[in-house]
């Protein structure tokens, strides 16, 4: 058997879990099964835990190395299970000599189950082409960042990714014309902090160049999207093109975390509530179907009910359709975990309540596009997504194209055609 990847948390993750595959299977490894962890929540690296196990159980044979945000910030912990024979860290995990290094250690036998390096001292960020992509594959990632300079108090992630780099911006268009050549019809462009994107480069071009030089020079691209972005970071570059090229899908992902500026200020966040509700408005009026989804973190140490309220008012204020709930669990080793705690159960009731919210929001969203023609990527048999990521149930559609469709109605959670 060759490499298998299992791999938790965010989208960055999904896309490096291609590239691990490959260097790893180049390197000769085979019978062996890579946990690209994630450590962004207590109950993300629980999960990690949980799979090493099942996983051991299911293939004892298995060799099992664990990667990811989570083995870079607990090393030591992954390294004493039992099941796990090897750890390699986060940006290693991205280089083929980690790996050679790995199946070395596998053939003798012996040797530290560690190899972890110190991802601070980590500068650049070299670009990583996924061939492993099935040709056609309707839409695929390009990792154009890496890493976060600030330091929010509730997030473990900059001591698991390092500092901000960025692949340079002809590295980023060449990898975009090729997955374009290859017929992928719509890229996604990620990163940790994306809107950071750019301040190590010569020149320091923001995030708002990059696409709109991936537009001008990819012209046979159908379709731009932007995953996660900061706000507060988004540049003038950034709005024009949203404003300007249907190519850049009219969808955008914001992390706002908390509608209260008090929890906002402990969370040593740089935007306030006004702030976020300002640039929902200001985009929406530069292109009035945007959809704006948001991550949110329920039950923050110091959250009361009437801060909470305000967070769940956000939902409607800005105008939200996707909700990505968080329930707040203290990362070791950050500020916020060492302020007062909110009890479990409330925690877990906020987050009810913010789902709810989200869900609702959704509905209303899919119910009000009934009548619209909109153009849907066929992602998979029966199941494409709009322009605004809406799901569309779907028939008799080519995989990898991008069809217009009347839209017929909704089911609750899916548009009909």
């Amino acid at each position: 058997m060759g490499v298998e990847v299992v791999t938790f948390g965010c989208r960055l993750n999904a896309f490096e879990a291609e590239v691990i595959r490959s260097k790893a299977e180049d390197a000769g490894l085979s019978d062996t099964i890579v946990i690209n962890s994630c450590a962004v929540t207590n109950e993300a690296v629980a999960q990690a835990r949980q799979s090493i196990r099942k996983l051991k159980r299911e293939r004892p044979g298995a060799r099992i190395v664990v990667t990811g945000c989570a083995a870079q910030t607990q090393a030591a912990m992954f390294a004493d299970m039992a099941e796990v024979d090897r750890v390699v860290g986060n940006d290693d995990k991205m280089r083929g000599e980690a790996w050679r290094e790995t199946h070395a250690a596998f053939d003798v036998g012996a040797g530290e189950k560690i190899a972890v390096s110190d991802i601070m001292t980590v500068k650049e960020m070299a670009p990583h082409l996924v061939d492993g992509y099935a040709s056609g594959l309707p839409r695929v990632f390009v990792q154009v960042q890496n890493g976060c300079d600030h330091r929010c108090t509730f997030c473990i992630i900059p001591f698991g990714r390092g500092n901000s780099r960025s692949v340079p911006m002809g590295a980023v268009v060449g990898q975009v014309r090729a997955l374009v050549e290859r017929g992928h019809a719509e890229i996604v462009l990620t990163g940790v902090d994306l809107t950071s994107y750019g301040t190590d480069l010569p020149g320091a071009p923001k995030l708002g160049m990059l696409t709109r030089q991936i537009l001008r020079h990819v012209p046979e691209l159908k379709r731009l999207r932007i995953s996660s972005i900061d706000s507060i970071e988004a540049d003038d570059d950034l709005l024009d093109a949203i404003a300007g090229d249907s190519r850049l899908m009219p969808h955008l992902h914001l992390s706002l975390q908390s509608g209260d500026d008090m929890i906002l200020k402990r969370m040593k966040r740089r935007h306030s509530r006004n702030d976020a509700i300002a640039f929902c408005d200001q985009v929406r009026r530069l292109r009035p179907d945007i959809a704006f989804g948001a991550d949110i973190i329920a039950g923050f140490p110091t959250e009361t009910e009437e801060m909470f309220s305000h967070s769940l008012d956000l939902v409607e204020e800005c105008g939200l359709t996707f909700l990505h709930v968080f329930p707040y669990s203290p990362r070791p080793g950050t500020p916020a975990a060492r302020m007062p705690q909110v009890a479990g159960p409330v925690i877990r009731e906020r987050a009810k309540r913010l789902r709810a919210a989200g869900e609702a929001a959704l509905r209303k969203r899919l119910q009000a596009e009934v009548g619209a023609t909109r153009d849907v990527l066929i992602e998979s048999e029966g199941q494409g997504r709009t322009e605004h990521y809406l799901p569309v149930a779907v028939a008799g559609e080519r995989v990898g194209s991008v069809v217009p469709l009347s839209i017929a109605g909704s089911d609750g959670e899916r548009l009909t055609t």
